[in-house]
């Protein structure tokens, strides 16, 4: 009995901490978001729109969260791609080039960009967008200003840039869903970017990257064109790189393609390199996986979000949008990861199996890895937590 009463008294203690933490950071943020109120005013924000925007921001635990875990850094590379590059965006990107095809040629004719690339950009920041994110940036902007930290300056000065653009008329209050870091838009800008390089190319006299499809199509070619694009090279080549290669290797370590063919890299299809372009090798998933030898265009891929694993994701989709191949080299993995369809039916397959994930949504979060993990145990695989083909075929998948 005293240690069932032990063990209450130290949950109870813990939960009270708990709570009283969360109350803490409930007054903390209430306290920085009024002083934030003032500084956005003091900066030309009216201050109508300074209270529509901010009252109402809490701490956000999500936020937090994240701000410290990305998945483009952390997810497998088979899983981030299979996830963003499958069959129904490729599908859906097909239809969109047809739809749009007139403003996306007015847009390469203007700004030099390959009307693919772009088109791809938009397919994987909002899935075109259908999907622009699950936060109100204000809000999220506020509890990364609050957070303190290296970074709170640069966010502070996000979430009054923000404000400022919504005083001006260009994007109403309300439309500024995105990324917990701020991005907003079809194709996920942040504000100060967006006041650099958002253009009005449908000529309405507002640059509105969140209605607006020929604006945020023409603001995305306008970032890659300033980032450096140039449709006068590739974003890149699939090559063969020799057993035992122990050269040089990086994307800024460049050397023309003849170079490469002394060193022993062919085209992926074995056919020779040649020529002046410069280009530097990367190998994503190591040496045993596929190898490419990426252009300064590679560069201003990553520019838009800094990884080598969405600079792919981009590089792949403009490919297959426009007809192309998917990589020849096989991911070196014998788990591959899941579509997006596939992930919602594995969370529907967890269910039934009794391992709860909730509602289905196609999302893996927290509820979802764990029950893939119980899953895993259960069926006898390595647990980690992954959507992959492994436990979705042991759970019934097709």
């Amino acid at each position: 009995m005293f240690g069932r009463r032990q063990a209450l008294g130290t949950v109870t203690a813990a939960f009270a901490a708990f709570a009283s933490a969360e109350a803490a950071q409930a007054s903390s943020i209430d306290r920085c978001v009024s002083g934030l109120k003032q500084e956005a005013v003091a900066a030309g924000v009216s201050p109508q729109v300074a209270a529509r925007m901010l009252d109402g921001a809490k701490f956000d635990e999500k936020v937090i969260r994240f701000s410290s875990s990305q998945p483009e850094y952390e997810t497998p590379i088979w899983d981030y791609m299979a996830f963003l590059v499958d069959e129904q965006r490729i599908k859906d990107g097909k239809a969109l080039l047809k739809k749009h095809a007139k403003t996306l040629a007015s847009v390469e004719k203007r700004y030099g960009v390959d009307r693919h690339v772009v088109l791809a950009v938009w397919g994987i920041e909002s899935d075109y967008g259908q999907f622009r994110g699950d936060f109100y940036t204000p809000h999220a902007l506020a509890n990364l200003a609050c957070a303190g930290g290296k970074r709170a300056k640069y966010f502070k000065g996000e979430l009054i840039t923000t404000m400022k653009i919504a005083s001006a008329g260009h994007v109403p209050a309300e439309g500024f869903v995105g990324s917990w870091a701020g991005a907003f838009g079809q194709t996920q800008f942040m504000p100060t970017t967006y006041n650099r390089l958002a253009v009005d190319f449908d000529g309405d006299g507002h640059r509105d990257l969140v209605n607006s499809v020929p604006d945020a199509l023409a603001s995305t070619a306008n970032f890659l064109k300033d980032a450096g694009w140039s449709n006068s090279r590739p974003w890149g080549i699939e090559v063969k790189v020799p057993d035992g290669y122990d050269g040089p290797e990086g994307r800024t370590k460049r050397a023309n393609l003849t170079t490469w063919s002394k060193r022993g890299l062919t085209r992926i299809d074995g056919k020779g390199l040649s020529g002046g372009l410069e280009t530097g090798l990367i190998r994503p998933a190591g040496e045993n996986g596929p190898a490419f030898l990426v252009t300064r265009n590679f560069d201003a891929l990553r520019s838009y979000n800094a990884s080598q694993s969405y600079g792919l994701a981009i590089a792949l989709l403009s490919e297959l949008v426009k007809g192309g191949k998917p990589f020849q080299a096989p991911w070196p993995t014998d788990d591959p990861g899941l579509s997006r369809a596939q992930r919602l039916e594995l969370q529907h397959l967890l269910n039934r199996n009794g391992f709860n994930v909730g509602e289905p949504d196609g999302k893996v979060g927290p509820a979802t890895r764990k029950a893939i993990e119980q899953a895993e145990a259960r069926h006898g695989l390595p647990v980690t937590g992954r959507p992959a083909y492994k436990v979705y075929m042991a759970l019934g998948g097709k």
